[in-house]
């Protein structure tokens, strides 16, 4: 496997890590030819677990036989690995990497939302969600709370961005998700009620026994500041709240979606 040590900045190949925008590694005009970066030797055996394929590995020198020594097993025999002081790389990529190891790994195809959705009881649904942490943070509590997929509108942070990846702690490699052409709404054709999460004078406490008796629910949130669009609450089967003390009227996406998904578990 051939090991590139680098000394400068403008070393080929790097690319992928320094001077690539978000957008840029995702590629929407060949997205076969998308990357992401996933970072930390935990949440890159995630990814390989899920058969995401690695295309370079950037790390410390210290750890080809530490950390990363697990990571270049699993690895093609003929993909790059660049190694550098600890410095240089933090210089490279704006932040001390965790644990040392970055991994450029292929896209796969975007899937369907027919497939995504055909088994799953629970999916939650974001709606202009574009904060990086809390799109990580969502799919952490999917993953742990039992949400079967994840659907997205398309003006959602990319859930592999870097940073949602760590802090998701690879979660996002766990749960099912897709993109969402059209409103929340399409997956009652799958079978689904529509539950959107708002403050509104009909909502009902999430502790309602209906919710939970219900077979197929697609949970819909949106983002703190501006909530969901009125039709989207207006067209929904249940609009719901979670019951709180002290006046706080509401809480952070992130938390109120691992709220919701805990109580509403099948």
């Amino acid at each position: 496997m051939p090991v590139f040590e680098i000394t400068s900045l403008n070393h080929p190949g790097i690319e992928l890590f320094a001077r690539l925008t978000e957008a840029q590694l995702r590629n929407r005009l060949d997205p076969d030819r998308g990357v992401f970066i996933a970072e930390s030797p935990k949440v890159i055996h995630v990814a390989l677990d899920a058969g995401y394929r690695p295309v370079s590995l950037l790390t410390e020198p210290r750890h080809l036989t530490g950390d990363a020594a697990a990571i270049i097993s699993r690895c093609p025999a003929e993909m790059p690995i660049y190694t550098g002081a600890r410095e240089l790389l933090a210089s490279l990529t704006g932040y001390t990497l965790t644990r040392g190891v970055l991994c450029a790994m292929r896209r796969k195809p975007e899937p369907d939302l027919r497939q995504v959705v055909a088994n799953a009881r629970r999916v939650a649904v974001l709606v202009g969600v574009s904060d990086t942490t809390n799109i990580g943070a969502i799919f952490r509590s999917a993953a742990a709370l039992g949400v079967d997929a994840v659907v997205l509108t398309r003006d959602c942070c990319d859930p592999l961005n870097r940073r949602a990846i760590r802090v998701s702690m690879g979660s996002v490699f766990l749960v099912p998700w897709t993109w969402l052409d059209g409103t929340p709404h399409t997956l009652r054709q799958f079978g689904f009620k529509t539950l959107a999460m708002a403050l509104t004078d009909k909502s009902i406490s999430l502790d309602d026994p209906r919710l939970a008796a219900e077979p197929r629910l697609a949970i819909i949130m949106g983002t703190e500041g501006d909530g969901l669009p009125h039709d989207c609450i207006a067209e929904s089967d249940y609009v719901v709240r979670i019951p709180m003390s002290h006046n706080v009227d509401s809480l952070n996406v992130a938390a109120a979606s691992a709220v919701a998904f805990w109580e509403l578990r099948t």
